[in-house]
């Protein structure tokens, strides 16, 4: 039968009630081991701050929703997109992102990764140059960078 599959961001909160920070955080670790071949993709290209110097997180807890991957100097929440995603539900969750944590998200899809990886990257590029920063440059306000096995805690 095999292992579990982990959890989408999209099926955070299913049922209602929501989940606790703690499970959030639990499965937000679970999908960092298994990440998708485009998401391994990305990460690999996004990791040790190799896209134009910006660090990145993966999995990351915000809210009540885990995203992909996530720039914190800028506020960028990148998404990568599966065959499943509705574009209306995915449009409201993006602008509560926004609305509720001045985060904006980029969204591109598994087939863009997997057939034109550098087309995505320099969207990627595009947009963190076009976003503000969001503290003083210098990293006087920097917040801490947490350790590596609390990547993607927020």
């Amino acid at each position: 039968m095999g292992a579990p599959k982990a959890p989408s961001s999209s099926e955070e909160g299913v049922g209602g009630g929501g989940v606790s920070p703690e499970t959030l955080r639990r499965r937000a670790a679970r999908m960092r081991q298994e990440m998708p071949e485009p998401e391994r993709r990305l990460w690999k290209e996004l990791r040790g701050s190799r896209l134009s110097g910006f660090k990145f997180r993966r999995q990351v807890v915000i809210g009540r929703r885990i995203v992909d991957f996530f720039c914190p100097a800028k506020g960028l929440v990148i998404e990568i997109d599966g065959d499943t995603h509705d574009p209306v539900t995915d449009a409201d969750r993006d602008a509560a992102m926004l609305r509720d944590h001045g985060f904006v998200t980029v969204r591109v899809t598994n087939d863009q990764i997997m057939r034109n990886s550098d087309g995505v990257l320099e969207k990627l590029i595009s947009v963190l140059d076009e976003t503000a920063d969001r503290w003083p440059k210098g990293g006087e306000h920097h917040p801490q960078t947490p350790a590596s096995e609390e990547e993607g805690a927020f």
